[in-house]
């Protein structure tokens, strides 16, 4: 039988005991990435062959600055040019405003210039038509004279600590306001109250008052003849200064007032003047009424 040859076994190399990590040991034995140095290699090669970074920044930089400092050139170069006329216009605008004040100025004079003439006027068809004594009285009563001689003066102003309404009418219900600011509706019981106590003529801060006269709110002002007022309000009253003090003092109204002194901190004040001097009231027109002739027709 012949004898077979000897198997020869081919050598193998011993097994690395790290195998089973070979991913761990590709990534240590090469720590550095080919794309890291590839991307190296490209900035060096920029370095060498074109700009600098950082040059074309600072360059970019400058650019900038120097568009910035165009505009604001530009922006200054402009004003200068429209100051000129802004200036013009402005001047103008104030030429204008002086003007019509001088308009406006002039408009009063010549409204009061009228109002006196057709005052005087009046005050002359009144001596024509009743003569003596009574056309003094009809003037004196009508408000259309200025008057002057005793009486008292009553100074009614707002509490100290005074607010305004929640409701803009405190005093719509039932008692007082705690408000502490005088109403219209006070104004209007101060004047019944001197003219039932005898007062010949009456006026609140120079506005004379007559029998056409109203008294009114417009949210918390005193209208007297669509005039506003504002406080402190000084009534004056011509009259027998002491019989008339004390007349109101004593009257409804004048404890009215005194109510509101205590218990609302409205500040009242009352004294008696040996002459006070009162205003003429607006020249009236009479849009109806017609005299009376001779023979009793009109």
């Amino acid at each position: 039988m012949p004898q077979q040859p000897p198997v020869r076994s081919t050598p193998t190399r011993p097994a690395r005991p790290d195998a089973s990590m070979s991913l761990i040991t590709n990534v240590m034995d090469h720590s550095l990435d080919d794309g890291y140095a590839e991307a190296a290699a490209r900035k060096k090669a920029d370095g060498e062959g074109g700009m600098p970074k950082t040059l074309r920044a600072k360059l970019g930089f400058a650019a900038g600055l120097v568009l910035a400092a165009l505009i604001v050139t530009v922006g200054a170069a402009q004003a200068r040019v429209a100051a000129p006329v802004v200036a013009k216009e402005r001047e103008e605008l104030i030429d204008r405003i002086d003007q019509e004040t001088d308009a406006a100025d002039e408009l009063e004079d010549s409204v009061d210039a009228l109002r006196a003439d057709v005052s005087a006027r009046q005050r002359e068809a009144l001596r024509h038509s009743g003569g003596g004594d009574r056309s003094v009285l009809v003037g004196i009563l009508s408000g259309a004279v200025a008057v002057h001689g005793p009486g008292v003066r009553l100074v009614v102003n707002d509490a100290k600590d005074a607010s305004g309404g929640g409701d803009g009418d405190p005093r719509s219900t039932s008692g007082f306001s705690d408000t502490g600011r005088v109403r219209d509706r006070d104004m209007q019981r101060v004047v019944n109250g001197l003219w039932e106590s005898g007062a010949e003529a009456v006026s609140i801060n120079g506005q004379r008052l007559t029998a056409l006269s109203a008294i009114r709110a417009a949210g918390d002002a005193i209208l007297v003849d669509n005039r506003p007022l504002v406080p402190p309000y000084t009534v004056l009253a011509v009259g027998d200064g002491k019989q008339l003090s004390d007349r109101f003092q004593n009257s409804a109204d004048g404890l009215y007032l005194h109510a509101l002194q205590e218990n609302y901190g409205i500040r009242t004040a009352i004294s008696v003047e040996d002459d006070v001097r009162l205003p003429a009231a607006p020249s009236l027109i009479v849009r109806t009424a017609q005299p009376i002739t001779e023979k009793g027709t009109s």
